[in-house]
């Protein structure tokens, strides 16, 4: 370390490197950086301690998803301490912004119980005024350090909305709205379903450059205690893997 940097200013760059270089959802190890030695993190359970910043809550995340593909779970934080703890209070390491879709379920893809993600889920993650103030909620008020935008494979909202644009047809009106939010990142580059795939990758995309905009939340990714990623849930498969 260069005797003129500071220790916030080389933690920041650790974060950036580590989640821009390394960061791998689905894969074995994660090549983040270590967390601070001041970290103290809040017991989860008895055993396993609570991640306390975006790297450690994304190798957490890796290892759940990775129990859960290889029908591994630990269904942890189930247990009647832990419920019993959760009365106090709460204490997130991750939020998690995913679709309705009733197979991406965020507790059970990444293997985590009671009080371990703050999940948030739209369908196809469309952005309103409720669900930025959830996510804002968990990151202002929870302190959580990392947020998730989490799409998925075959995502019925994203189709329906490609649909709508190709046929010119109007939905019912609720679900119309969706539509319309998701239009904007439809890649007509491609066709058939391979436009809707790409699709649902591009409003990943948008949805986490959106969030990561947003005035709060950008301070807090410039101060080194946030970040805010895209991933995608893959249903033959199981996995998790980042969308960059």
């Amino acid at each position: 370390m260069n005797s003129d940097e500071t220790p916030h200013r080389t933690a920041r760059r650790s974060l950036l490197r580590g989640l821009a270089g390394a960061m791998t959802l689905g894969g074995g190890a994660l090549a983040l950086g270590a967390a601070p030695a001041s970290a103290a993190p809040t017991p989860r359970g008895t055993t396993t301690p609570r991640p306390t910043t975006a790297d450690e809550a994304l190798r957490e995340l890796a290892a759940g998803n990775r129990r859960w593909r290889t029908y591994c779970e630990r269904h942890p934080d189930e247990t009647p301490a832990v419920r019993q703890s959760l009365t106090a209070g709460q204490h997130p390491f991750a939020v998690i912004l995913g679709c309705i879709d009733s197979r991406v379920p965020p507790e059970l893809v990444f293997d985590q119980g009671l009080g371990d993600l703050l999940t948030v889920r739209s369908a196809g993650e469309v952005l309103d005024e409720a669900v930025l103030g959830s996510v804002a909620y968990g990151v202002l008020e929870l302190d959580i350090p990392l947020v998730v935008v989490l799409g998925h494979q075959s995502c019925g909202a994203v189709k329906a909305a490609v649909q709508a644009d190709e046929s010119g047809e109007a939905l019912p009106a609720h679900i119309q709205y969706l539509a319309d939010q998701i239009a904007p990142n439809i890649d007509r580059t491609k066709e058939g379903d391979a436009r809707v795939d790409s699709t649902i990758d591009a409003n990943i995309r948008a949805v986490r450059s959106r969030l990561a905009t947003e005035p709060d939340l950008a301070a807090k990714i410039a101060a080194g205690e946030l970040a805010v990623v895209g991933a995608r849930y893959e249903l033959t498969t199981q996995l998790v893997h980042p969308v960059t």
